[in-house]
């Protein structure tokens, strides 16, 4: 079994302790990870705190970098897509689109490092005679990247590359479950000729260095994935320093009865269970119009059963393992709990270890946890409406908002859900799934604050300095 160790200032070092990360199919340990301390928190800081400040890296240098960073995840993609397969529970044709996503963030990221700038500041007011301004957009500092689980790779990625793209250094806390993804990153920028001290990355579970990271004055910006819980904490904690937040959602699609119903369950069928369902826009709740309803559902559940639920390291399969077993445990709850409510089981429901059926849901109410909770599992709930102004109000009716999805065929009813849907983005006849990686991606409400996405990620990365000339 390979033991990983943490990696700072460019160096591998191995901590004396350690924890199993395991085979999220077979429950077989998979690898020995090296358990960071407190002091190897300061340390981390302290190499990318030195390393911005003494050996800055021009925009030239930050695209070659990731530009070979991306040609290197490219060329060691099925390698790097069976760790997330085993590390992860995700499917390997899932694992392979996660490791080209990667290195199309880090292609993106190496573009948008030649792209910063800022702007012309016209000066018109009496006693600005003479004078000329503009801004410059400069790195924020030392970054505190906290990645999760579900994109062990992609989501390292678009944390890391827009940091080193602005200027910025890092430190990296990948989740404990998953963290081999993320020092298989460290070792591939290393060779893409990232300097010392420029990513540093310390494992761990965040119970034991998190508090490290909270308190350490250093860093100047919080980019974070994960539950509202700890996004609200690191909120509270980090004063007047600035942050990215993305903290999930139960994100809706609508399907109207004018839409192409085929289309709209084929895609619903695939995203509400891709990656297990543990995705943050995976498609949780689908309003669709009653005079459809029958039809969209027999076809969705027809979708769903089509689905091959086994080992993620096996190509046919298309829904691998929840990320543990707890996990799985806790959205069989959910469903017990919403079936004694009312809810009624059209396929799936059952369990087998980590492995949860896809399972479809009707008859569902928005104080079921099924329905106004993040599940994070391969379930979606169906409900109805009347009028498009009700399905809009049903959506709203949540704590979060990252995205949400709307079928219809009249352009005035899109134009509607627009402008009154309150997420962070609304994807017209496509799933709330819908994502690439040049696009800003976040949400509102309790889904968290700032956007990702290289060039906006970069902007939050960066602040303008103004600069004035008296001519």
């Amino acid at each position: 079994m390979d033991t990983f160790k943490i990696y700072i200032n460019g160096r591998w070092i191995d901590t004396g302790s350690y924890y199993e990360v395991f085979n999220k199919y077979s429950g077989e340990p998979l690898a020995r990870v090296c358990r960071a301390s407190s002091s190897d928190a300061f340390e981390a800081v302290d190499s990318a705190e030195k390393a911005f400040q003494n050996n800055k890296l021009t925009p030239l240098q930050r695209y070659y970098i990731l530009e070979k960073t991306s040609e290197i995840l490219l060329s060691q993609q099925e390698q790097l897509a069976m760790t997330i397969a085993r590390e992860a529970g995700k499917p390997f044709k899932e694992a392979l689109a996660e490791v080209s996503r990667a290195a199309n963030t880090f292609r993106i990221s190496a573009e948008e490092a030649k792209r910063i700038k800022g702007e012309v500041v016209p000066l018109s007011t009496t006693g600005s005679e003479n004078r000329f301004a503009y801004t410059v957009r400069v790195p924020l500092g030392v970054v505190c990247a906290i990645s999760p689980f579900n994109f062990p790779l992609n989501l390292v990625a678009h944390k890391v590359a827009p940091a080193i793209a602005a200027g910025n250094t890092v430190v990296l806390k990948p989740a404990s479950a998953t963290p081999i993804s993320s020092l298989n990153l460290c070792r591939i920028m290393e060779e893409a000729g990232l300097p010392p001290g420029h990513l540093n990355a310390i494992t761990g579970a965040g119970s034991e260095i998190g508090e490290a990271l909270l308190d350490e004055p250093r860093f100047a910006y919080y980019t974070f994935t994960g539950s509202p819980t700890v996004g609200k904490q690191i909120r509270n904690r980090i004063g007047l320093r600035k942050c990215t937040l993305e903290m999930g959602s139960n994100s809706a699609t609508i399907v109207h009865s004018d839409a192409d119903l085929e289309k709209a369950a084929a895609a619903c069928g695939r995203m509400a269970f891709a990656n297990a369902g543990q995705v943050c826009i995976s498609v949780q709740r689908i309003m669709v119009q009653k005079d459809v309803v029958k039809q969209f559902t027999e076809l969705l559940v027809r979708q769903a059963e089509k689905l091959v639920l086994g080992d993620p390291a096996d190509p046919k399969t298309d829904v691998g393992p929840m990320i543990s077993v707890r996990d799985a445990e806790r959205a069989e709850k959910w469903i017990a709990e919403a079936v004694s409510g009312g809810a009624r089981v059209l396929t799936g429901g059952s369990r087998t270890g980590p492995l949860l059926k896809p399972t479809v849901l009707t008859g569902v109410n928005n104080s079921m946890k099924v329905v106004c909770e993040e599940i994070f599992a391969p379930v979606v709930s169906i409900s109805t409406f009347n009028t498009f102004e009700e399905a809009l109000k049903m959506v709203n009716d949540s704590k979060y908002g990252l995205q949400a999805g709307v079928y219809t065929g009249s352009i005035s009813l899109a134009m509607q859900a627009v402008q009154e849907l309150e997420v962070g983005g609304v994807m017209i006849n496509d799933t709330s799934v819908f994502r690439v990686d040049e696009m800003p991606y976040g949400g509102v409400k309790e889904s968290g604050v700032g956007r990702e996405g290289p060039r906006y990620a970069i902007e939050e990365m960066t602040e303008p300095k103004l600069v004035v000339l008296n001519i």
